[in-house]
């Protein structure tokens, strides 16, 4: 990455976040950039910034900057941003790890396991002290259903695929991926929930798939099916998933995100049956990757060139 021209030594940048503390980012910024002028939202002279870095920003704080040229996402996920109302018509770009596929691929892995390998009732048996050793399962036995099936969410199949795992994909979208069973459009839902055991949900958020993880869906899956979900909070209807745990019609579930993060204390989530929260840890861009992605697209931005990672903001990705 080469260092941004003297012409851009003045351009601003504001971190803006509701409740994430974005500070950890400057020192990156500046290695990237170190002509750029970063603060924080809220700070004097902040409202004069001609860039947005964001995650979960305030609803208005973004409207508030009247010299703003870029809004950035820090993550891949941009639902956070586009949800505000008031959110000016200036470009939209998210953060594109390299290694944020990967990530996810070994985090959803690991929870495949957990639940192929019985370690959620190894876990329960250990509380009771009870000795039980569960049957080994060859893993083309267990039909593993991705819905989403974009960069990451390929990714996962295709590496579930190769560990053996019967793997089925659903998108909007028709798609083609070897040793992958794949459904798409509204039609195809039905029948590729149908012959599920463990659900994972990388989809996008849109207004088509917001709270698609609800009772509906979970009665559609075999009984006993199991979730992991690392999409976004909002696919998610939790009062469907806690009915569907006691009433056993979901047999277990490892969730990272939630339509309200942090998770509150006192949230009934906590103490599900059979449920492992996450703290939104599945995949995470380093603090460098945003930087020096952040400070490219603001030379573009600048030069007047096509930014990297643009968002179509009709579809929300």
């Amino acid at each position: 990455m080469r260092g941004l021209p003297s012409t851009q030594a003045m351009t601003k940048l504001v971190l803006i976040s509701r409740d994430f503390d974005m500070s950890h980012l400057i020192p990156s910024i500046h290695r990237a950039a170190p002509e750029l002028e970063v603060t924080l939202h809220g700070h004097e002279n902040a409202s004069d910034a001609e860039v947005a870095v964001c995650w979960n920003p305030p609803t208005g704080a973004i409207a508030a900057l009247p010299r703003l040229r870029l809004v950035h996402s820090i993550a891949a996920g941009v639902d956070n941003i586009l949800t505000d109302p008031s959110l000016p018509r200036v470009p939209v770009c998210r953060v594109v790890d390299p290694q944020h596929a990967r990530g996810m691929s070994e985090f959803v892995t690991w929870a495949v396991l957990h639940f192929h390998r019985q370690l959620d009732r190894v876990i329960s048996n250990q509380r009771e002290e009870r000795w039980f050793r569960p049957p080994q399962q060859d893993p083309s036995t267990c039909s593993v259903g991705v819905m989403g099936l974009g960069e990451i969410g390929s990714r996962v199949a295709t590496d579930l695929h190769r560990l053996g795992f019967s793997v089925r994909g659903w998108a909007r979208r028709a798609r083609d991926l070897q040793g992958v069973e794949t459904f798409e459009g509204s039609q195809g839902l039905e029948p590729f929930l149908q012959g599920t055991d463990i659900l994972v949900c990388l989809l996008p958020l849109t207004d088509e798939t917001r709270g698609i993880l609800n009772a509906r869906t979970f009665n559609a899956l075999r009984p006993g099916a199991k979730l992991i979900h690392v999409g976004r909070g909002e696919h998610l209807v939790p009062e469907d998933l806690l009915r569907a745990l006691n009433t056993e019609r979901i047999g277990g579930a490892i969730v990272d995100v939630f339509p309200n993060e942090p998770l509150p204390r006192g949230d009934a989530f906590w103490q599900a049956k059979n449920m492992i929260v996450t703290p939104h840890m599945a995949s995470v861009a380093s603090a460098d990757t945003i930087g020096l992605q952040v400070a490219e697209n603001v030379r573009r931005l600048v030069n007047g060139e096509a930014l990297h990672n643009a968002v179509d903001v009709t579809r929300g990705y």
